[in-house]
C-alpha cells in the first residue's frame, strides 16, 4: 500500500497520536470533542474522511463492536478484544494470539487466510461486579 498518496494534515496527524496513546478505543465522536478544542472549524466529515485514511494507510483498525458505532484502535499488532455487552467498553486482551488458527483454517477449507480478527462478549469486571452487587 503507498502510505504518501496523500498530502499531510495536522488533523490526520492528531488523530493518530489521541489513537496512539489512548486504549479506550474511541468512537469518531469522542475524536472529535477531542480534537475540536485545537481546530475550531473541525468537522464530523473531516474526523471520518481522516480515519479512512488512516485505516487505508493501515496505520489504525476499525473495530465494529455490534453497538452501532464503531470504534477505532491505533495499535496494530495482531490482539484479541473484549468487548462488554453492558457498559460496550472495548478492551485489549493481554493472551497470545493463535498464529497457526489461519493454517488450521486453510487446512480445513479451501480458502487462503492471510490473517484474523477474534472479538470476545460479554460482561467486564466492573458490570460483571455491579451485577453480582445488585
Amino acid at each position: 500500500m503507498f502510505k504518501n498518496k496523500y498530502k499531510r494534515s495536522r488533523q490526520r496527524e492528531e488523530i493518530l497520536k489521541i489513537l496512539k496513546h489512548t486504549d479506550t478505543h474511541p468512537t469518531a465522536s469522542w475524536i472529535y470533542d477531542e480534537l475540536k478544542k485545537d481546530f475550531k472549524n473541525l468537522s464530523m466529515g473531516t474526523v471520518y474522511r481522516n480515519l479512512n485514511i488512516l485505516m487505508d494507510q493501515s496505520m489504525i483498525t476499525k473495530i465494529e463492536s455490534g453497538s452501532g458505532f464503531d470504534r477505532f484502535d491505533g495499535n496494530i499488532d495482531p490482539h484479541y478484544h473484549y468487548i462488554c455487552r453492558e457498559c460496550e467498553s472495548v478492551f485489549d486482551l493481554d493472551i497470545p494470539v493463535m498464529e497457526n488458527l489461519n493454517e488450521q483454517v486453510n487446512a480445513y477449507t479451501d480458502h487462503q487466510v492471510k490473517d484474523h480478527r477474534i472479538s470476545f462478549y460479554g460482561l467486564c469486571a466492573n458490570c460483571k461486579e455491579e451485577t453480582t452487587l445488585n
